[in-house]
């Protein structure tokens, strides 16, 4: 193929190929030649274009294919516009030339339609430069035409289409003759012809002025004409011809001129909507031919002229505009309205005629109104319809109260209105539903009256307007749930008092039944208490409906509708009205066969159809039941539901004998009955109903075979049997598309009805099936049929094999014995039940039975194969497969794919070819690939020859589809197959013609399937993959070309393939400038598939996606700067996305989301510096709202720029930039989308960097930052944007609304969120700012302690729950800020007394915080507790259910308590902390004088909030309500943290743990720990598994600092025990005194019961899991070698510390013997971590973990217990060998020297110096061992080691017992005197060796204060002239450098100390060496002046002990 690549062709490579390949090299190079003509220079392509032409004009005559006739036209017309012209005109004559010729040979016809495609080429690009030419060349093709078979046709129309595009008015000559050739075109047989003839008026309407003046009748006839018998592509085509010329007439201005010349006569819109109404009325014919049939009553529109009229209407008023269409509003609505009176009598005729009516023109007024009106015009509109209403409904009133005889007469009005009535109701109810929360103005405007309008229309005479009503409201209460109780009560007030008025109470029944649907769309629901009345009430209308005959049937129906709505709303409601409805169902049916007999007997018609009517009810409310209450399904339940089953079915038995006595009046009622029974039964498993199988197997038989339908309505019964895929190769009707609500009537043939609500008023309540669209049940005798085979499928698995062979063959002969039509419904409903059972069985994996059983179902299949309907040869075809599948035997189904292989070898019909290739498509799909590859290639061959009988293209799509299902499931064995299968896929793509769209379709499946089966291998190199990938390339770009939009869209799912395959080999510019293109198709298809394939690409390179896309915007955006570039593709993915993500199309949207979704990711993880993540919001804002839809609505905050912060609320205003368009402002919808986007933007970008959301550092980067997106508030606040903003002001406007009184309580809860999260968030530190906010906080608790009697009665009570505990929440979340922010400024604060009085002085103003919310805490704390209380309340488990109160709790009512339940989930933790804090802030002391009074066992509800306890229980002692206070909150945190749910969030645990972390801060309930040791022993464990299964660090050191305060709790308990005793036994002789602590006498700790092993556990298992090594088991074993000593992380460190502090507490907890038990263990512990982390640092630094172990060995070894008598000389010993332990340390270990950190080690051994007792470490060889170490590390040459080693030696010497400290200073101070001598020798150089020798000089002060009286004078003898050599006299002080000079101010200011202090020895030393005094003199007069200023300075002076001990951050000696 690369040889295609040049300029001119390489005719020596071409003539080498076979025919397939010379196709594909010529397709390639004219693909080629293309590009490469636009990028050729000029000059260069003249100097070959003669060459050039020839060879082009040669591929004329070699009968090119329609792609390739497409591409060499086009790329003869480039050639001329770049080249020279003058052989153009040659190159036209030839054209000419070929199009005369006579042949009329089938092969000869390639090359006239080239010739034809390529005049119509030139003529388009070249356009008037060609001449006058053209009319020779028209006239030529127009005469062409007049023999031209289809093809032809079809070709020579796209022509002329060109040709016309390219003259213009040049060409007005030929007008007439192209418009008379295209009319007969646009009636054309070929369906394709007419598309493509109305393409061509479409062009010619552009120019002559005649087609939309003196000839709009006839074109609008002749349209009309057109869409008889159409498909959907001519609706589409045709109705946008007819659309666009009828504005045109409208619109158009008189251009002067030519008007004068021809005598145009203006339209009104009056005149062009009688046309239009014309067509949609009267069809195509004549006014006098229809008049005449319509007084025969015989003629009846056909549906497809009227689907298209109404198509034309959409077209029409969408070219107008938006605009037009707000101002011409009221004429366009009265007109569409008027299409469905009855003074229209050709609309509805009939029942059937009228739904469809119906049906058009809701579709007219929802693709108008809701499609191009704004918000504003959508209400205005709202507002024309309600007027409408009230007219209508005028003249109803009228009629209804006039006498009885004009009643009579005047019953065609009320009819003549009730459809009228219907549409605008559900216009009505869409419109309101999509306005949403911005239609609330609309129903408070009373001038509108809308709620009035709907409500009186309820009890209108036709059923079908009261269910439109009720949908109506249905509508409004979804959109507006505020209103949905409202509602509910108005029209159950309505019922009980109409209750004698038959319309009223069908009417305001379906109306509750409506609303009831809606509650499952409003989170919020309704009161409890509604289920109670309605229930009621329903009961009241079944019971009383015996009383009067005439209101029995309404009344039946209503009840049982009432409470089949009334199961909608779940188990929580029903749960409590269950027994009521058993039983009315146990008395609604008779109870024996008996009674049934008797009701035979008895009964006349009309109590039958009551009866029928009551039972079918009951039936329906048992389905809802099931279908909505699973959960309370139980046995019990079940049986009771089951007892009036075999009485239900006996009446079903004997319909037909029932209905034979009474007559016709039962027919509807017993379908309905048949109907509720069979929908039921499907629910019901069958073996609960196994005594009724046979009876209701016979039942369904008999329905099945004997219908009443006349008409084989397919379309309704087989999709859901047929597989989906290969409903594609059926009428494009099957599949999604913008116009499938009115183009599904067509799906159904003529003679039957559509779908619509009256035909089932129970589907009123079921969930919507497509959004907000009305529910449109079938006409019973229709689903009926769906249900009976549904249900058949179900029994005949389940019945005994011989009742199995009885049914089939009952079925088979049914279909033999009927004829005619007849037999085609009997066939269809037989296969479809038959395709049901076998889909049944494969599903549930059962057997089908003897042979009998086989032969009867393949009889019957086959039958169905070979049916005329091509949807039941498509479910046979399933069938077939589904039946091999089941039985599942080699030798089965290599018999049916022979039966087949023999049909189609023999057959030549394409019936059964068709059918039998689908049927071996199906096997293979079902049994993945029929083993046998013998199969694979006859079945191969078959296909093959097949997919080539030009002479039928149905064949050939369904050869190939079935083709594609063999590639897809043979995978690998196939691969022999690829070559053949692509050629032939290529060579059909290049030559089957383009009006054969389907086979096209097939082909791209085929392709897709062996793109698939090729799968990576497509990016090998060798020649035979690249041959094979060029072919797939090839395939996908002649489908690309191709003009049917369900082709194109398999060509972007090829090319999808092949670039998750090859992507190197995919061109993405063109596939992305394909995408971009295809976006706005006007077919969902289409659009999905180029956003599937967007969102792959998207996935796997963004950047590269959104490159492409920039290219492409770059021509119509020229002011692009270059630093804008990386945004910008951002910014057109994100308008890709945002496109979908609005489409009306449920489907796409959320696609749409999802792609919206990874783009946001992939461009979030961009690295940092080069994509900014605020650029994003930016981008977002102002790119995306200039795109087709403003996103989001700017707030001008000018004021707030200016630093105004006036009133909050006037930030708010919006900028109006209302331009002509009325899109101006994007829908709610939207802009409740693009606020999702924007948070979804913000997190993503969080999580790559938090700056950008860092206020003060967005300010730095950009003037204005995101705050501005976010406000898409307004006024209208929706529950469904998350309110976010960053600014003051702001927030205090967008948040005021949401506490108003009639503000939903979920949005005041998150507004509650928001408030809390703003005080707490830090951001704003002025009081006087954050006052703004908790003022709403404070409005909101006033709301909220209204009680339960005032509680707004709109929502369910679970609703007011959620907003009190949201309240709460809020509070408690500020609260624990303000008191962690007040502990953070003043640790000293303890008790609220205390604030009080720094509040009164006003001498404490950072608590601030805590000040706002101290007003409020006394009621807080109250209701936080009854919170608390009801939370323990209903986490208790459901045994205890009996000992909740009846009433609820303080805050749920005791029906809603299951809902109640999630939103205390979601706020316990936080209050528990706060209440918890507040506990604690009190001290458990009484503050409150009525506190102590007050009764918690029921704390202060809302109602008694201000009176005392109302019951006259006990009084309780303050002591017990602390208690039950203290037990509440323990009780919960221990029930939460002992079963942690695997949802638990981290925020529930921490702030569990910090609300017991608050608890044991204060002593009383640390006593109740203390004294209770199971009780400490219990939270221990606890908290041992919250680590054990919670790794966060954070929440470890939460719990091990609760351990922490037990511990110390238990330590204050021991102690108190200790000193009551001694103070009691004061005289009693110690010995006697009784042990406390744990180990008591023995010293034996037993695990469970031990506080101290518990603790000992949980310690060990934190510093275990940090630090392994410490596992005695790994490093007892004798191969691990002691391991490196490491740093852990901070985390790691910090838990470790943790642990080592509560290790060190726990001896004070034991008894002396029980600290013998424990201290080996601690001690190991400690030392262990000391020698596992002693890493040395730099500058000296100890490891965190060393310090804490030195800290805890300090506090271990000064243990009262290492003296107490009882265990010193144990202790002792132990501490010996933990000192050995610690010496050891240093020695090599293994040989190999360890790196530990010396210091470390040598303080721990000062630590046991100074903390043991002297016997301890005075033993002579412990002794010697340390003395050494000292000495060591004194010669290591480390600064830091040698000023750490001075500082210890200090500590040392000073020890007061000599015992002790002497033997060191006698080994030590000689080395420490030479040492310091050594120094005046080398000068010290820096700080560190400065500060050597100044700790060195305090050692040796230390030894001269410690030393006695007799040696201490020779002492200070030495230190002096060590001091005096390092002054400096006057001279060398000015020169030294700072270290020298310091020393010398060290030196001198040590000198003028010990100078007065040994005055003698000083004098004596002075008067002994002159030299020194001399020296001394200098210095101290040349320093004096430094001296002064100096010595104030130093601390070293003034504070000579200071340092006396390590100096770090905690001193451990």
């Amino acid at each position: 193929m690369e040889l295609a690549h040049s300029l001119l062709l390489n005719e020596e490579a071409y003539s080498q190929l076979g025919e397939v390949q010379k196709a594909e090299f010529i397709f390639e190079w004219l693909r080629y030649l293309e590009k490469l003509l636009l990028a050729t220079s000029r000059s260069d392509v003249r100097e070959k274009q003669k060459t050039l032409v020839e060879q082009l004009l040669s591929l004329l005559n070699s009968s090119p294919g329609p792609p390739t006739r497409k591409l060499l036209a086009k790329n003869l017309a480039i050639l001329y516009s770049i080249g020279d012209t003058f052989s153009v005109y040659e190159t036209i004559d030839k054209c000419n030339d070929l199009i005369r010729s006579k042949d009329d040979s089938p092969s000869y016809l390639p090359t006239k339609l080239a010739a034809v495609v390529c005049l119509g080429s030139l003529y388009k690009k070249l356009g008037r430069i060609l001449g006058n030419t053209f009319t020779d060349t028209v006239g030529n093709i127009l005469k062409a035409m007049k023999s031209a078979e289809s093809q032809g046709r079809y070709e020579i129309m796209l022509s002329l289409q060109n040709i016309l595009n390219g003259l213009g008015a040049a060409a007005t000559p030929c007008y007439r003759d192209v418009y008379k050739a295209a009319r007969s075109c646009l009636t054309d047989r070929s369906m394709a012809v007419r598309c493509a003839a109305a393409k061509c008026l479409l062009e010619l309407q552009n120019e002559a002025i005649f087609m939309w003046s003196t000839d709009l009748d006839s074109v609008a006839t002749l349209c009309f004409k057109s869409f008889e018998g159409s498909n959907y592509d001519v609706r589409i085509s045709v109705s946008k011809l007819l659309g666009t010329i009828l504005a045109k007439a409208l619109i158009f201005k008189d251009p002067g001129t030519a008007a004068s010349r021809q005598n145009i006569r203006r339209v009104s819109l009056e005149e062009v909507l009688e046309l239009l109404g014309t067509g949609f009325l009267r069809g195509s014919s004549g006014f006098l031919r229809a008049s005449g049939d319509m007084l025969k009553g015989t003629s009846s529109v056909s549906r497809d002229v009227r689907v298209g009229v109404t198509q034309a209407y959409v077209v029409f008023v969408s070219t107008l505009g938006g605009a037009w269409l707000e101002k011409n509003f009221a004429a366009f609505l009265s007109h569409i309205l008027s299409l469905v009176s009855q003074s229209h009598l050709k609309g509805t005729q009939t029942q059937i005629d009228a739904v469809c009516c119906r049906r058009c023109v809701s579709f007219i007024l929802r693709a108008t109104i809701g499609g191009l009106l704004g918000e504003k015009a959508q209400i205005a509109a709202v507002k024309d319809i309600c007027q409408a209403i009230w007219k209508l409904k005028k003249i109803v009133d009228a009629i209804m109260s006039d006498g009885n005889l004009e009643a009579r007469l005047g019953s065609t009005d009320v009819a003549a209105s009730q459809h009228m009535l219907v549409c605008a109701l559900q216009e009505l109810g869409n419109l309101i539903h999509n306005l949403g929360t911005t239609a609330a103005p609309l129903l408070q405007d009373s001038s509108t009256g809308l709620l009035d309008s709907v409500i009186s229309v309820i009890l209108h005479p036709s059923m079908s307007v009261r269910l439109a009503a009720a949908w109506c409201l249905h509508c409004i209460a979804v959109a507006l749930p505020s209103y949905l109780t409202p509602l509910l009560d108005r029209c159950l007030e309505r019922l009980t008092v109409l209750k004698s008025s038959p319309e009223a109470i069908t009417g305001f029944s379906f109306a509750v039944a409506a609303l009831l649907g809606a509650v499952k769309h409003c989170p919020l629901g309704i009161p409890h208490g509604k289920g109670k009345i309605i229930m009621t009430l329903a009961e009241d209308l079944l019971c009383s409906a015996t009383q009067n005959s005439r209101l029995s049937a309404q009344r039946t129906q209503a009840g049982w509708l009432l409470i089949a709505a009334l199961m909608t709303l779940g188990p929580a409601v029903v749960s409590h009205h269950l027994a009521r409805v058993l039983l009315l169902w146990k008395c609604v049916f008779p109870a024996s066969p008996k009674d049934l007999e008797t009701e035979k007997s008895r009964g006349d018609s009309f109590t039958w159809q009551v009866t029928l009517e009551g039972r079918a009810g009951a039936l329906c409310a048992i389905k809802t039941f099931v279908s909505y209450c699973g959960d309370l399904l139980t046995e019990e339940v079940i049986q009771r539901l089951l007892l009036p089953l075999p009485c239900a079915v006996d009446l079903l038995t004997q319909l037909s004998s029932i209905l034979k006595t009474c007559g016709s009046p039962l027919k509807t009622p017993s379908v309905v009955y048949r109907q509720r029974l069979y929908e039921l039964l499907i629910l019901l498993p069958p073996e609960t109903y196994e005594g009724n199988l046979c009876a209701v197997l016979k039942e369904l038989a008999a329905d099945l075979t004997t219908p009443d339908i006349q008409v084989a309505a397919s379309t309704f019964l087989l999709p859901p049997l047929c597989h989906q895929d290969d409903l594609l190769i059926l009428s494009p009707l099957l599949q999604e598309t913008d116009h499938r609500f009115i183009e599904e009537q067509l799906l159904l043939g003529n003679g039957v009805a559509c779908g619509s609500l009256e035909y089932d008023p129970y589907s009123i309540y079921e969930k919507d099936v497509e959004g907000d669209s009305v529910p449109k049940p079938l006409p019973p005798t229709l689903s009926v049929i769906s249900s009976a085979a549904k249900l058949f499928g179900v029994l005949c698995a389940h019945v005994e094999e011989a009742q199995r062979i009885l049914t089939l063959e009952q079925l088979l002969d049914s279909i033999k014995h009927s004829k005619g039509v007849r037999q085609q419904v009997v066939q269809l409903h037989v296969v479809s039940s038959v395709s049901s059972f076998l889909k049944y069985v494969a599903g549930s994996k059962g057997s089908l039975g003897p042979e009998e059983v086989r032969r009867l179902a393949l009889t019957l299949v086959m039958g169905g194969l070979e049916s005329t309907n091509p949807l039941l040869r498509c479910a046979a075809a399933e069938a077939w497969a589904r039946l091999a599948q089941v039985v599942d035997d080699g030798a089965f189904t290599a018999g049916l794919a022979q039966i087949s292989f023999d049909k189609l070898k023999s057959a030549r019909d394409v019936v059964t070819r068709t059918g039998h290739s689908l049927a071996l498509g199906s096997l293979h799909r079902y049994l993945g690939g029929i083993s046998s590859s013998q199969h694979l290639n006859s079945c191969i061959g078959i296909l093959y020859a097949l997919s080539q009988d030009n002479t039928s293209p149905d064949v050939q799509t369904w050869a190939l589809h079935s083709l594609s299902l063999i590639i897809d499931s043979a995978g690998p064995l196939y691969y022999v197959h690829v070559e053949p299968t692509l050629s032939l896929i290529i060579m059909l793509l290049l030559n089957v013609p383009p009006t054969h769209a389907e086979v096209h379709q097939s082909l791209g499946r085929c392709l897709n399937a062996l793109i698939t089966t090729l799968g990576p291998e497509l990016q090998g190199n060798s020649t035979s993959i690249s041959t094979l990938r060029t072919s797939c390339l090839l395939g996908c770009a002649v489908m690309q070309d191709n003009p049917n939009c369900l082709v194109q869209a398999q060509a972007i799912s090829c090319l999808q393939q092949l670039h998750m395959f090859a992507p190197r080999h995919v061109n993405l510019s063109s596939l992305v400038s394909c995408l971009c293109v295809n976006l706005c198709s006007p077919y969902l298809l289409l659009r999905r598939s180029v956003l599937a394939c967007l969102r792959q690409l998207v996935q796997r390179e963004a950047a590269e996606v959104s490159e492409h896309a920039v290219m492409l915007t770059k021509d119509s955006r020229e002011e692009l700067t270059p630093d804008d570039f990386l945004v910008l593709h951002l910014a057109d993915l994100i308008r890709m996305a945002f496109m979908a993500a609005t489409d009306h199309s449920d489907q796409l949207r959320l696609s749409g989301l999802e792609t919206l979704l990874v783009v946001i990711r992939r461009f979030a993880a961009i690295p940092e510096p080069e994509f900014p993540g605020h650029v994003i919001l930016e981008q977002y804002q102002a790119n995306v709202s200039t795109f087709y839809f403003s996103t989001v609505i700017c707030v001008d905050t000018m004021q707030e720029e200016e630093g105004d912060k006036g009133d909050d609320a006037s930030v708010l205003t919006t900028r109006n930039d209302e331009k002509s368009h009325p899109f101006t402002n994007p829908r709610w919808a939207t802009r409740v989308f693009a606020a999702e986007c924007v948070c979804r933007i913000i997190n993503q970008c969080e999580n790559v960097n938090i700056a950008h959301f860092d206020i003060a550092l967005a300010q730095e980067m950009k003037k204005r930052d995101s705050r501005k997106i976010f406000f898409t508030i307004q006024k209208n606040y929706s529950s469904k944007i998350a309110i976010a903003s960053l600014s003051m002001n702001q927030v205090g406007a967008a948040l005021r609304p949401a506490f108003t009184s009639e503000t939903p309580p979920d949005v005041t809860a998150k507004a509650c969120q928001v408030c809390s999260a703003w005080i707490t968030s830090g951001v704003v530190s002025d009081l006087n700012d954050l006052r703004r906010v908790h003022q709403l906080l404070v409005s909101s608790l006033t709301k909220i302690q209204v009680g339960k009697e005032a509680v707004s009665h709109l929502y369910n009570e679970s609703a007011s729950t959620m907003e009190i505990l949201a309240v709460l929440k809020a509070w408690a979340e500020v609260y624990i800020i303000a008191v962690q922010r007040h502990k953070n400024h003043k640790q000293t604060f303890k008790t609220i007394t205390y604030l009080e009085e720094s509040v009164r002085n006003g001498s404490y103003s950072s608590n601030g915080l805590l000040d706002l919310v101290y007003t409020d805490l006394s009621t807080l704390s109250r209701l936080w507790l009854a919170a608390l209380q009801d939370f323990a309340l209903l986490t208790l488990p459901s045994e205890f259910a009996s000992q909740l109160p009846a009433e609820g709790g303080a805050f749920y009512t005791a029906e809603t308590s299951e809902n109640a339940k999630w939103h205390y989930y979601n706020s316990w933790a936080l209050i528990l902390h706060a209440t918890a804090l507040w506990l604690t802030s009190t001290g458990f002391v009484v503050a409150d004088p009525d506190e102590g009074a007050s009764d918690l066992s029921r704390p202060v509800t809302p109602t008694s909030m201000c009176q005392g306890s109302s019951s006259g229980a006990t009084v309780k002692s303050p002591e017990d309500v602390y208690t039950d206070r203290f037990y509440l909150i323990l009780g919960i945190s221990v029930e939460f943290l002992c079963s942690l749910r695997s949802d638990a969030t981290m925020e529930s645990i921490t702030a569990c743990l910090h609300a017991l972390q608050a608890l044991l801060d204060v002593p009383w309930p640390r006593s109740k720990i203390g004294s209770d040791q199971d009780l400490g022993i219990e939270l221990l464990n606890v908290l041992h598994r919250v680590i054990l299964t919670r790794e966060s660090p954070s929440i470890q050191l939460a719990s091990l600092e609760v351990v922490r305060q037990i511990i110390c709790a238990a330590q204050e308990h021991v102690k108190e025990k200790r000193r009551s005793a001694e103070v009691d036994d004061g005289a009693a002789e110690k010995e006697t005194l009784p042990e406390f602590g744990e180990g008591k006498d023995t010293g034996g700790l037993v695990p469970g019961k031990s506080l101290v092993f518990a603790t000992l556990e949980l310690c060990v298992c934190i510093l275990v899991r940090q630090l392994p090594e410490l596992n005695p088991k790994l490093t007892g074993s004798p191969g691990v070698k002691a391991t490196k000593p490491h740093v852990l992380s901070e985390d790691g460190s910090r838990l470790v510390s943790a642990a080592l502090v509560i290790l060190s507490e726990l001896p004070a907890v034991c008894s002396p013997e029980g600290s013998i038990s424990i201290l080996p263990t601690i001690l190991y512990l400690t030392i262990g971590v000391l020698r596992e982390t002693a890493v040395k640092l730099p500058g000296g630094q100890l490891p965190s973990t060393v310090a804490a172990s030195l800290q805890a060995l300090k506090g271990i070894l000064s243990s009262p217990m290492a003296r107490a008598e009882k265990s010193q000389t144990a202790w002792t010993d132990l501490l010996r060998s933990a000192l050995t332990t610690v010496l050891d340390c240093w020695d090599p270990v293994d040989g190999t020297h360890q790196e530990l950190d010396e210091v470390s080690l040598l303080t721990a051994v000062t630590v046991f110096i100074l903390s043991t007792s002297p016997e301890v470490t005075t033993i002579p060889c412990l002794q010697k061992r340390c003395i050494e170490k000292f000495k060591a590390t004194l010669e290591i040459k480390d600064p830091m080691v040698q000023i750490k080693t001075y500082q210890l030696l200090h500590s040392v010497f000073q020890y007061p017992n000599p015992a002790v400290s002497y033997p060191y200073i006698y080994s030590l101070a000689s080395s420490i005197v030479e040492k310091l001598q050594e120094i005046d020798k080398t000068k010290p150089e820096n700080t560190t060796e400065l500060q050597i020798f100044q700790e060195g000089i305090k050692v040796l002060e230390a030894l001269v204060t410690v030393a006695e009286e007799q040696h201490r004078s020779q002492l200070v003898a030495c230190l002096l002239p060590i001091l005096i050599s390092f002054l400096l006299d006057e001279n060398a002080l000015g020169s030294a450098t700072s270290i020298m000079r310091n020393l010398h101010d060290f030196a001198l200011q040590n000198l003028m100390q010990i100078g007065p202090q040994y005055s003698s020895v000083f004098k004596s030393l002075m008067a002994s060496s002159p030299a020194l005094k001399a020296r001394l003199e200098a210095a101290i007069k040349g320093n004096q002046e430094s001296v002064k200023v100096k010595i104030p300075t130093s601390k070293h002076a003034k504070n000579p002990g200071k340092n006396s001990s390590i100096q770090l951050k905690t001193n451990f000696l």
